[in-house]
């Protein structure tokens, strides 16, 4: 299975893409589908206080931060 590794950010900072393990780059909204269908390892989908899927890190104690901007 797939891991996140790394991420795109667009220049206010907001991540755009991820980079798995296996070396493809996929949309914030393709890598929620993929996270909520347990596809990819290392972010969980879950519903904001607005009922908004979003993501976040597997590990609570991490935030998205940690992660390599790659290009």
């Amino acid at each position: 299975m797939e891991t996140v590794v790394g991420i795109h950010r667009n220049h206010f900072g907001e991540i755009i893409s991820f980079v798995t393990s296996g070396g493809r780059v996929i949309s914030y909204q393709k890598a929620l589908i993929e996270a909520a269908n347990g596809d990819i390892t290392g972010v969980l989908a879950a519903e904001d206080h607005d009922g908004n899927l979003v993501l976040s890190p597997e590990q609570q104690d991490q935030s998205f931060d940690h992660y390599p901007n790659l290009f």
